[in-house]
């Protein structure tokens, strides 16, 4: 078939391209590049819905027909394909997806249809979650989707097209992490996976002009502001938010900021994403290298309390040429 025979011929320029199924083909997505802080996840799919092929990335939402995808990895080829297309007689020209959802508010029923965690406390999935991460007294800001993909598709049609993800042989459970603006109104939220489902973290935004940040409901601008990596990581925190896979960058927060990142010394990426804050003026936390804890969860878990984690981090709070000297020491890359 001249659609997949002309996938295969770009596979090469397509990170960890591989075939999923008959009609479903998987890899990094090439508009965004996929997960920055893993590279071994890839959540761009290329699916047949009658007949035609069309490009989804469940990490930035792209959506479009395979020809597109095929004219931005290389127009050349892509001008070989149309011919091809032509001289078979299939010359239509397909209309890409729609993906369009309006707001959604979080006093609706979009919440309403999940399972709020302190609700459950004898369940396993408590046990699993909450009580093996420490988040009794978050427990009511959790939640539970029992089938993620139905609930997602339920808020934003075709978010998940049964064509390409089988959705209901391949629906799970996941935890369910909302994303509120000053308004305590949902924006975003963020599904995590309970067990070894992949990708670990999907996170969606309701609303496409705003930021994925975690914890903007809470936030006071006038206070100092812990950024962290993720969400969980920031509820330990006061007056914490979470650029979950967003820009690090939060350029109005800038006078009161200290970004928190993962204990990863061995990481390039997290080690260059340190270094260009501080090239910005930003102050970050350099966690002493006697700590063997990854994050701050695993910090809460292995017996530290939320206070010993706050003062870790006020005490290794650097910036400009201290930052350089402290980063240079910490690195071990």
């Amino acid at each position: 078939m001249i659609d997949t025979q002309y996938l295969y011929n770009i596979s090469p320029r397509l990170d960890r391209f591989k075939k999923k199924s008959r009609n479903l083909f998987n890899f990094r997505c090439p508009y965004c590049g996929d997960s920055q802080k893993n590279k071994s996840k890839a959540r761009g799919f290329v699916y047949a819905v009658k007949n035609e092929y069309f490009y989804k990335c469940h990490n930035c939402s792209k959506g479009t027909t395979l020809g597109k995808l095929i004219e931005y990895i290389d127009p050349q080829i892509y001008k070989q394909y149309v011919i091809e297309k032509y001289k078979s007689g299939n010359n239509n020209t397909v209309q890409e997806p729609e993906f369009k959802f309006e707001p959604v508010k979080f006093d609706d029923k979009a919440l309403k249809d999940l399972t709020r965690f302190d609700k459950i406390p004898d369940h396993p999935a408590y046990k699993m979650f909450i009580e093996k991460r420490h988040l009794t007294n978050y427990a009511d800001k959790l939640y539970v989707s029992w089938h993620f993909y139905t609930w997602v598709n339920k808020l934003i049609p075709n978010k998940f097209p049964q064509h390409s993800f089988s959705v209901v042989k391949q629906d799970h459970p996941r935890v369910i992490i909302p994303f509120l603006d000053v308004d305590n109104k949902m924006f975003a939220f963020q599904g995590r996976a309970f067990g070894d489902e992949q990708p670990k973290y999907i996170t969606i935004k309701l609303d496409s002009k705003k930021r994925r940040i975690f914890g903007l409901d809470k936030l006071d601008v006038n206070k100092t502001t812990y950024i962290t990596e993720g969400p969980i990581d920031s509820l330990f925190l006061p007056n914490a938010i979470a650029v979950a896979g967003s820009d690090l960058e939060v350029e109005t927060l800038k006078r009161n900021a200290v970004y928190v990142f993962d204990n990863e010394p061995r990481s390039v990426e997290i080690v260059n994403k340190m270094k260009k804050l501080i090239d910005k003026n930003y102050k970050i936390c350099v966690w002493p290298k006697s700590l063997k804890y990854k994050d701050i969860n695993d910090m809460i878990i292995g017996g530290m309390t939320p206070a010993e984690v706050q003062g870790i981090i006020d005490s290794n709070t650097f910036s400009k040429l201290s930052a350089y000297q402290q980063l240079n020491n910490y690195k071990e890359v």
